[in-house]
């Protein structure tokens, strides 16, 4: 005997309003075909589920009995539906991947991709470079559905994120620098350059590549405000300050007339693939995991601030 979900939600409808008629509306049948389909659905069990006669409409024993479990199929069904509708979706996902900097790391990125297109072969990768005034690189303002960014966020709260490179700080200097000679730069004596600075709109990020806990409340002097890599290289080139960057980032400035020496006295710098904590989307989630398995497989232990 197969009963079809059909038949249980004008079962249930019925039930709930004890009247063919109103229960027809609701389910935009005429009252006729209602009818026939409930003695249709009896016979198919084998017992009267409803008790009519021409002033009512009332539940025999067998349909007391039945409501409570056709109530949990019809739920079942409803949410197999919506888990197959967001199996759907998964699979035609188009999943953009904000970044400022490129994230090249030895290979991480088609390492992450290519795991990410194992679970999700039909979804669609984009990537969007965003300027350096965001620091969320689009998660904020919601142009980007996951992201590659440098730690520390702001509003932390609003995002996951699992770390998948951790680097010592650089400097980047003009050549001919007094300090370009040295093979390693303290902090200390950098206190009084004027330094390259992000956006005011970077918060806390334009606060850490400042370093202002290394300098014992020295004030920062700004020598410039950057907003790419070609900014920065002009303005190192044309001595209006110096600047601190992650190893992996030297690439990007050093094209001639400017060297980066590593910088002690400073914590090293995190790259991290953040997300939206409130998006569960299976592609979103799907592609932290990639990043949480290929960071575990680099000498990067994975911190994750939410669950994969």
């Amino acid at each position: 005997m197969d009963v079809h979900s059909r038949d249980l939600r004008y079962f249930l409808t019925v039930a709930e309003e004890l009247h063919f008629t109103r229960a027809a509306e609701r389910l935009f049948v005429s009252q006729p075909a209602l009818s026939k389909q409930i003695r249709l659905l009896e016979k198919a069990l084998g017992a009267p589920l409803f008790v009519r006669d021409r002033r009512s409409v009332r539940l025999t024993r067998a349909g007391e009995a039945l409501v409570p479990h056709a109530r949990r199929v019809l739920e079942a069904w409803e949410e197999g539906q919506a888990a197959l509708e967001e199996a759907k979706a998964a699979e035609g996902a188009r999943l953009v991947v904000g970044m400022s900097t490129s994230p090249g790391r030895g290979g991480l990125l088609p390492a992450v991709r290519s795991r990410f297109t194992a679970a999700f072969p039909d979804a669609e990768l984009i990537l969007r470079q965003v300027g350096w005034e965001d620091a969320t690189a689009g998660l904020a303002d919601g142009g980007s559905d996951v992201a590659y960014v440098w730690l520390p966020l702001p509003e932390p709260h609003r995002y996951g994120h699992v770390v998948v490179a951790e680097e010592p700080r650089h400097v980047a200097l003009p050549a001919d620098h007094r300090l370009a000679g040295r093979d390693t730069v303290a902090l200390d004596d950098l206190l009084d350059e004027p330094f390259l600075a992000l956006p005011e709109s970077a918060g806390p990020l334009r606060d850490y590549w400042l370093a202002p806990e290394a300098r014992a409340g020295r004030p920062v002097r700004i020598g410039a405000v950057i907003h790419s890599p070609d900014e920065t290289y002009e303005a190192l080139v044309d001595g209006r300050g110096v600047c601190l960057l992650a190893a992996g980032n030297a690439p990007l400035l050093t094209r001639g007339d400017v060297v980066t020496r590593p910088v002690t006295g400073v914590s090293p710098s995190c790259l991290a693939l953040a997300w939206r904590a409130d998006d569960t989307r299976p592609p979103v989630r799907g592609y932290a995991r990639a990043a949480t398995q290929v960071a575990a497989r680099t000498e990067v232990s994975p911190r994750a601030t939410s669950a994969t």
